[in-house]
């Protein structure tokens, strides 16, 4: 099959990786690449330069960051930091290990800190001097610098403690495996409960930190902060004078912390080991405080209602004095996320996702203006603001994250490209064209949509097409770069790409993003029927025989749901990763309660709410007699969200109705697919069946 030739023509220019070796081990380098004929691949998608963690040094004259490369033998990747002038130019190499280094950060203009291994590191921005400034037993997830360069605040994790009744009961057993649990929330994401991170601060000479004498923020205490399983270094900030740190943390555990989103933001006072709580009241997600550079006030990202995780994401700002709050973003339709102040204090930059990409806007302090500093086919991330610069990642559909510049008195900049981590290989590579579609629903609404070309494309002909359905599901389709869901490589494969921003889509203003909620067989679903008969009737290079549909999560649930009412045979082929199957199974499977709770509308037993009713009433398991279409199902153990019993029930549904059908599954990945041998499994299994029912049926 045609899947076979692309396979073997990207492994001969792609999968042989660079190794150099550094005392008894191996360095995973920067491969050489040729790319023989222009077609973007799985294979040569992980043979690209990961951008990871970055840093700009106090002057603002140079940026520390990390490139991660694959080896695809090993299964593994490693991380090495470089150095560059954030004017450009060429990077210099500060590492060169067998191990990952990450969470750098600038000591002084010509001294940088990171971790590796169990050990924080030092140094010279000339890649000289290296020494270790600390070890901890238990590692550290990342760590800040105080602004007087006397403390470091480390993330590291303590053991759970179980009560001593079941304590007692392992006595003499070090080898069981069994787990004894009388709570919720004994298992998140993708791991088992047994370890919390804290926050810890220990004292810092300038070379050496006293781990001997660093404070635990919430010793004695069993609850997260960070909060899993994203949280990091941006949940917490010092003050500008080093006295108190800003931290987020939700004081929940088990059956609380599994039913509720209220976290918190929490001042603590480092001499006397005090906290306070300043958003005490709110009731959704607090998170991510910012100090002003005066110290005077903290801002942070901030939702109203708990158990929503999706709600409006709002600009909260204290006066530390007269403990007022206020929210910046009342009048503004649209969330905000990684705030930084300017130097004058008088302007807060966030990242907001707007229209269909993710831009930086700058919100007066005064609420007087709200301007938008970037603007273009891309979505720009991680920013960091010294002076009157802003860096960023940014990435779009056709490359993946590099550093970019923009300014604070931008107007709409499209922003200069710092960092050239794959542009030798993409200059290789023939990138499917993008175009933007605003489309009709059936209410009269206007939805974007992305088209994406095939690679090659030639207007003589016509080709198949892949709906692709968003997972969240209050997710928006942006012009996102993945490794997982990369419409560059379904691209590659000569298919259209059809991406909606349907109900349910933040960045299209809050009553189109919460529309989803309590109605996933809706109108959501009619929004994915909506665009693919638009580019069915519109786009002569599709062909409308050859049309399937694809996506992960509540993407996958849509596939299954998409599946049962496919009586037209709008779809010639389905592809289901991770999704919901089966409700009533899958709300007493689930480990985040206040999910299910807030977008289904609650147990399903609780017959007298009509939420309730409607929603489980729309579960995909009631419509599998009306199953027409070959179908293939991916799930994955560690998936805690949704546990791998959803994705073999669905499978299993189909192969007893004798519907051709295929399951992959992966007993060591969680909701997404990340070991890097496996993804390339993912992918080529992805091609091979759309190729099967879309190409070779033809």
């Amino acid at each position: 099959m045609k899947i076979q030739k692309l396979i073997l023509a990207a492994a001969i220019v792609a999968l042989a990786a660079c190794t150099t070796e550094n005392g008894t081990q191996t360095v995973i380098e920067k491969p050489q690449v040729k790319v023989e004929d222009g077609r973007f691949t799985p294979e040569l998608m992980w043979q690209l330069g990961q951008l990871t963690e970055y840093a700009i040094s106090p002057s603002g004259e140079k940026v520390v960051y990390g490139v991660k490369y694959i080896d695809m033998q090993q299964n593994k990747g490693n991380v090495e930091l470089y150095v560059m002038s954030t004017t450009g130019g060429e990077p210099s190499r500060l590492t060169v290990t067998a191990a990952s280094e990450f969470s750098p950060v600038w000591l002084d203009d010509n001294t940088i800190l990171f971790c590796r291994d169990n050990s924080i590191m030092m140094i010279g921005a000339d890649g000289k001097g290296e020494q270790v400034v600390g070890e901890w037993e238990r590692g550290f997830e990342g760590f800040k610098l105080s602004p007087d360069k006397t403390l470091i605040a480390y993330i590291s994790t303590i053991p759970v403690e179980h009560p001593e009744h079941i304590s007692s009961l392992y006595r003499g057993l070090d080898k069981t495996t069994g787990r004894i649990n009388e709570d919720l929330m004994y298992r998140h994401w993708d791991q088992w409960v047994d370890e919390i991170p804290h926050i810890y601060v220990a004292p810092f000479d300038g070379k050496k930190m006293d781990v001997s004498r660093a404070v635990d923020m919430l010793e004695g205490e069993p609850y997260e902060a960070p909060m899993r399983p994203f949280g990091g270094t941006e949940q917490y900030c010092f003050s500008p004078d080093s006295k108190k740190l800003a931290y987020t943390c939700r004081k929940k555990t088990g059956y609380e912390y599994a039913h509720s989103t209220n976290s918190d933001i929490y001042v603590y006072d480092i001499e006397s080991r005090t906290d306070m709580n300043i958003s005490e009241g709110i009731m959704g997600y607090d998170q991510n405080p910012v100090f002003s550079p005066d110290g005077s006030m903290i801002a942070w990202e901030s939702m109203e209602r708990d158990g929503y995780e999706s709600d409006k994401s709002r600009l909260m700002l204290m006066d530390i004095a007269t403990g007022i709050r206020t929210d910046l973003t009342t009048n503004f339709d649209y969330s905000v996320g990684n705030l930084c102040w300017s130097e004058d204090g008088r302007q807060i930059v966030a990242i907001v996702p707007y229209r269909g990409m993710y831009e930086v806007f700058a919100f007066a302090k005064d609420g007087s203006t709200i301007r938008q500093l970037s603007h273009g086919y891309h979505d720009v991330n991680g920013i960091i603001l010294k002076g009157n610069d802003i860096y960023a990642k940014q990435v779009s559909m056709q490359y993946p994250p590099e550093i970019y510049h923009y300014a604070l008195n931008d107007d709409k900049s499209a922003g200069k490209k710092l960092t050239t981590i794959n542009d030798e290989v993409l200059a290789q590579v023939r990138m499917g064209k993008v175009e933007e579609y605003w489309i009709k629903t059936v209410d009269g609404k206007e939805m974007l949509t992305w088209l994406i070309y095939p690679y090659n494309f030639d207007s003589t002909k016509t080709y198949p097409a892949l709906l692709f359905c968003e997972g969240g599901p209050q997710s928006m389709v942006s012009q996102f770069w993945s490794t997982r869901w990369n419409f560059a490589v379904m691209s590659g494969a000569e298919y259209f790409v059809i991406a909606p921003n349907r109900r349910g889509c933040p960045g299209f203003g809050t009553d189109w993003c919460e529309q989803i909620s309590g109605d996933y067989g809706g109108l959501c679903m009619k929004d994915y029927m909506t665009a693919t008969d638009f580019f069915k009737q519109n786009c002569k290079y599709i062909d409308p025989e050859r049309v399937g549909a694809c996506g992960a999560s509540f993407g996958g649930y849509s596939i299954y749901w998409l599946a049962g009412h496919n009586e037209d045979h709008r779809f010639k082929a389905f592809l289901a990763h991770n999704g919901m199957f089966n409700f009533e199974q899958q709300y007493l499977e689930t480990e985040e309660m206040w999910f299910d709770n807030w977008d289904i509308g609650g147990p399903y037993w609780d017959k007298s709410n009509p939420q309730v009713v409607k929603s489980y009433a729309q579960s995909p398991h009631l419509f599998v007699d009306k199953w027409n279409t070959p179908i293939c199902v991916v799930h994955s153990e560690q998936d805690f969200r949704i546990v791998a019993s959803e994705g073999m029930a669905a499978y299993n549904a189909a192969q007893m109705q004798h519907i051709p059908s295929r399951y992959l599954y992966f007993p060591d990945e969680c909701h997404w697919v990340l070991k890097p041998q496996n993804s390339l499994l993912w992918h080529r299994n992805f091609i091979d069946w759309f190729d099967k029912w879309l190409k070779n049926n033809k």
